[in-house]
């Protein structure tokens, strides 16, 4: 639904392209198949070619203030036609190169609206404050161990979303539980590396390797090798993810809370990474770690807190799962989740 959401509204934005531009600071508008009981939903253009949506709201409701750029805007819009005056939120965005990600942020308000239409401004106002992360306060770029974080969990989630296209759900690392993907029955921890030797893990607190309380751990363990034409580019993988995904906004929201965003791309365009190891590995109790339990079983006090330590993995033992017990995991995890 969100991409079909997506190509109506890019469709609604083509044609007002292709009109003679409307004189400043008047918008071109084409109605969109979004109705409410103060009118319908808008795609509009203005001069400049920044594309607007127009959320319709009654004639004394408010429209909330703070968005003046230099992304996005928000102010009311009053617009005449033969018979009617019609009073809008206008967002616009500013920047050309982030139109595709305002048209997901578009086509989310729209989703939202069909499904609540009797308040569009309330649930306009819901939407952006999901969004809103993604375009204020961007921070700097994300740096190369960042980076490598960030490809290694793309790489898991892209294959748990061949699985199940809403497994998405799953990934919540960005959000900062303690699993980078979580069910009840099933976990998984992604940890990469892009040293040439060894196998080397960080581990981040007591709770890290700590199992779901009815499920089981599994630890993925990249080695990444950045490339310069070979491998696999970090934007080649966010574009399959997102085409992967049933709910392309629902991703971004999580790149976003990992300091991903779009307007990096060009910092982001030579990362790219060959995948010189991948182990995936069966936390269970034979497994080196260490967990409140442990601690409590080493009459360590209770106090102690903000444990890091490295585990080391070069040698034989433990041994990572097989395949077929790889997929096994994932199953239970998708299983639970659906």
């Amino acid at each position: 639904m969100p991409t079909e959401i997506r190509e109506v509204l890019n469709d609604h934005w083509r044609r007002l392209e292709h009109r003679p531009p409307p004189m400043s600071p008047v918008v071109a508008v084409s109605e969109l198949p979004v109705p409410t009981p103060n009118g319908s939903l808008a795609a509009a253009l203005d001069s400049a070619g920044n594309r607007h949506l127009l959320v319709p709201v009654g004639a004394h409701q408010n429209v909330r203030k703070g968005l003046n750029g230099p992304v996005l805007m928000l102010h009311k819009r009053t617009l005449d036609d033969e018979r009617t005056r019609h009073d809008y939120a206008d967002l616009v965005c500013l920047r050309s190169d982030l139109s595709d990600i305002f048209t997901t942020l578009c086509a989310d308000i729209l989703v939202a609206t069909e499904a609540a239409p009797d308040n569009p401004m309330k649930v306009f106002n819901r939407v952006l404050d999901r969004w809103k992360a993604l375009f204020q306060n961007p921070g700097p770029p994300l740096g190369p161990q960042q980076l490598a974080g960030l490809f290694g969990e793309l790489i898991v989630l892209a294959r748990l979303l061949k699985h199940d296209s809403s497994a998405h759900l799953l990934w919540r690392g960005p959000s900062g539980y303690r699993h980078d993907f979580a069910t009840d029955a099933g976990a998984l921890e992604v940890k990469t590396s892009t040293s040439p030797d060894g196998r080397q893990i960080r581990i981040h607190g007591l709770d890290q390797l700590e199992p779901p309380t009815n499920g089981a751990l599994g630890l993925v363990w990249l080695r990444l090798e950045p490339t310069v034409r070979e491998g696999l580019g970090l934007l080649d993988l966010i574009n399959r993810v997102l085409e992967l995904a049933d709910d392309e906004a629902a991703v971004l929201n999580q790149l976003a809370l990992v300091g991903y965003r779009t307007a990096d791309d060009d910092h982001y365009r030579h990362a790219r990474y060959e995948i010189g190891e991948q182990r995936w590995y069966n936390v269970d109790v034979a497994f080196p770690r260490l967990t409140t339990i442990d601690l409590a079983a080493a009459t360590i006090s209770s106090n102690v807190r903000h444990v890091d330590y490295t585990i080391d993995l070069s040698g034989d033992t433990p041994e990572p799962m097989e395949d077929s017990q790889v997929e096994r995991h994932i199953r239970v995890m998708i299983e639970e989740h659906l």
